[in-house]
């Protein structure tokens, strides 16, 4: 929310006061009775001007004593507008020096906003530089009046502590054999979760489907916890995931002790589990990014599957990451945590190295027994048989691989793009073709042959008489291949097989256990309930093509994530990767996520790259850009701190540029500069650039800048 009548200057008293929260205009020496006790409530206000994030005092009216508990919504009056927020506390006096400006409204008689909540909002906003208000605009859904009345009118909550299985008991295990006792340090875990204690790990969970895929591992981890009397909290990147996680611990614990927190949902079911969890009747909170902030009671567990997933990444400022917030909130209740996921992302191998989390891997023999084979059509035997094969989108293997498989049931075939042809190039010189309204990459959307006529993917301007700058030719060839296009030419290579594809807005969570080639783009896999008989891995050289320092990381993220979904090899179960012979695809040859991710961070701790270091990303004018840097490393200076700086560097094209540009300055270039942070000097220039932040905003002197830490995609 913007506040254009607050422009405070430092030189006049009035404008001062303005910054205070007590309006001149709303002062008066008479006003209605006061509270008896406690008469004064400080009140954080709902407003994204990092100026603002601060607490305000209000007089409270008598009227609205009992009403105005701390925690609760109200509505103030703030330099003559009428704002939302939240009662921090309530006390005996002010030091405001002056007659308060008495509370306009109390909202709801609900306290959404716990002491914990509070504390927690302050540690993340306090970690990203960004404000208490913008961290609990995530946390706290809006308010549904009739889920209120609903609650305010029903039983009384359930206790607690009810477990689903009985109390003192680890779950059992799905089959001998199977489950946390084939990891290293698995059964040690719940056994520790079950008798009260606080382990922190990393899992690398071998399968990905049936039974004993890693839902069930999740479900019976939490199960241990709640058997000691603690609550949990489960995150998951996205309502797929979520579906499988609540499914598996609906057969642990009763179906009322859990509670799913998404916006997928809508407002009112992800209100009311919310209230559920906030008096007691759920004791454990499952859900996407929002649910990390769930005000589960006596909390003794946090789990966050696969945090390498850039869906854990608040979209909003201040763009914190799920597994921090889980971190944070792990440390402040001295609960155990639980990072799982097929791979390790580097941040987690930063936490194991550390000696922070403890790793739960499985043993070389049961990977062997677990996992699928994987075969490279890269490597010298196969191109020995198939010379062809480097070049070819579908190498001889990866045909024979497939046809076999689909005698057996399902097969994957995992693209790296949708659409039809999500890129286009020059038939003669090979430059990428561009739009000539704004430079943006053509595509073909849709199965139409060379009929189809090319348009923009930013600005969807059509190109029917597009001509290359470069060699001034005319027609256009597709430089790569999407999911449609791939489901068409697979179509034709096994007639009478059906095909299925999963993409886009169009994403499929199962698919049935026939024979049928399952087309799906990065991340859209369909699960199988019996698992692949194959899968093979296409665009393996594209995914780690990617501009981007994370892109081999993530390339074998999503390859894991496909593969785990196979059968075993003891089954038939086996992948194909089509890509050169590189540290990403040895690893998924030896399934040895871990390995990869320890090498990873080992060449980034050479090279002072995240997560080695941190770093934080001042994105907007090339002039707003240069005042904000000069600024803080004035002041850090002072402190005796130097920071590495790289930069102003222009955005790449298809990047955002800051908003809240002048008229005067529109035209000027968007430039960004990254400021590298070591751990040990975190604490102290993240506390500059919030201040740095917030005195900027009340000055106005420049454009806005977007701050932003630890942003995956700024490198």
């Amino acid at each position: 929310m913007s506040f254009n009548a607050v422009q405070p200057a430092p030189d006049e008293p009035q404008q001062l006061s303005l910054l205070q929260g007590f309006p001149a205009s709303s002062r008066t020496a008479t006003g209605p009775p006061l509270a008896a006790s406690l008469p004064v409530a400080r009140v954080l206000i709902e407003s994204s001007l990092p100026h603002l994030d601060r607490p305000f005092d209000y007089s409270v009216p008598a009227e609205l004593d009992d009403a105005a508990t701390p925690g609760v919504r109200v509505k103030v009056k703030f330099s003559g507008q009428e704002l939302s927020g939240y009662i921090l506390e309530r006390t005996a006096d002010s030091d405001a020096g002056h007659d308060l400006v008495p509370l306009h409204k109390v909202v709801s008689s609900v306290a959404v906003l716990t002491p914990g909540l509070q504390e927690l909002a302050g540690r993340v906003a306090a970690r990203y530089a960004g404000t208490v208000s913008d961290v609990l605009r995530v946390a706290i859904p809006p308010r549904v009046v009739k889920v209120e009345k609903e609650i305010a009118a029903g039983e009384p909550p359930a206790p607690q502590s009810a477990p689903g299985p009985e109390t003192g008991s680890l779950p059992p295990s799905p089959a001998p054999g199977r489950g946390w006792v084939d990891y290293r340090n698995g059964s040690a875990f719940l056994r520790h979760l079950n008798a009260g204690g606080s382990p922190r790990a990393a899992l690398s969970a071998l399968q990905g489907f049936g039974p004993h895929g890693w839902p069930r591992l999740i479900a019976e981890a939490v199960a241990a916890v709640r058997q000691s009397g603690r609550g949990a909290v489960v995150v998951l990147p996205d309502y797929r995931d979520l579906d499988r996680v609540q499914a598996a611990l609906e057969e642990l614990l009763p179906a009322g002790d859990i509670a799913r927190l998404t916006a997928d949902d809508g407002q009112t079911p992800r209100y009311r589990s919310y209230l559920r969890v906030l008096n007691g009747t759920a004791g454990v909170a499952v859900g996407t990014r929002s649910a990390a902030y769930a005000p589960v009671r006596n909390l003794g567990l946090v789990v966050c599957w696969d945090d390498g997933d850039d869906l854990h990444i608040e979209q909003r400022s201040p763009y914190a990451h799920t597994r921090e917030v889980l971190l944070l909130r792990a440390e402040q209740d001295a609960a155990a945590c639980l990072l799982a996921g097929h791979t390790r992302s580097t941040e987690a191998q930063r936490l194991v190295e550390a000696g922070w989390a403890m790793p739960v891997e499985a043993e070389r023999s049961v990977v062997r027994r677990t996992v699928p084979r994987v075969l490279n059509t890269a490597d010298s035997f196969e191109q020995e048989r198939d010379p062809l094969a480097r070049i070819a989108r579908l190498p001889g293997a990866a045909w024979r691989t497939a046809k076999e498989g689909l005698e057996r049931g399902p097969v994957l075939v995992q693209v790296a793009r949708s659409g039809y042809a999500p890129s286009l190039v020059c038939d003669t010189c090979r430059e990428p073709a561009r739009c000539q309204s704004c430079q943006g990459p053509l595509a073909i959307a849709g199965a139409s042959g060379s009929s189809a006529v090319p348009q923009c993917r930013w600005c969807s301007t059509p190109a029917p008489a597009w001509r290359c700058s470069h060699c001034n030719n005319t027609r256009l060839r597709r430089g790569a291949t999407g999911v449609l296009r791939t489901a068409e030419e697979l179509g034709r290579a096994f007639p009478g097989k059906a095909v299925v594809t999963s993409s886009g807005d169009h994403v499929k969570a199962t698919v049935p256990d026939t024979g049928s080639l399952v087309v799906a783009t990065v991340g859209a896999e369909p699960v199988a309930a019996g698992g692949y008989a194959a899968a093979l891995l296409l665009d393996g050289d594209s995914l780690l093509r990617r501009e981007n320092l994370r892109a081999g990381e993530d390339a074998v993220r999503r390859w894991f994530n496909a593969a785990a979904l196979v059968r075993p090899a003891t089954e038939g179960g086996i992948v194909v990767i089509t890509a050169d012979d590189t540290a990403a695809v040895g690893a998924l040859l030896r399934w040895d996520a871990s390995g990869y991710a320890q090498r990873e961070l080992a060449l980034r701790t050479e090279l002072l790259l995240p997560p080695a270091v941190r770093v934080a990303s001042v994105t907007g004018g090339r002039t707003a850009v240069g005042h904000f840097t000069s600024s803080v490393t004035a002041l850090l200076a002072a402190e005796g701190v130097v920071l590495r700086v790289a930069g102003p560097a222009p955005l790449l094209p298809g990047q955002q540029p800051a908003a809240g540009k002048t008229a005067a300055n529109a035209a000027s270039e968007d430039v960004r500069n990254l400021l590298f942070i070591p751990y040990s000097q975190a604490g102290i220039v993240t506390r500059l650039l919030r201040s740095v932040k917030a005195a900027s905003a009340a000055k106005r002197t420049d454009d806005p800048v977007q701050l932003r830490l630890d942003g995956v995609d700024v490198l």
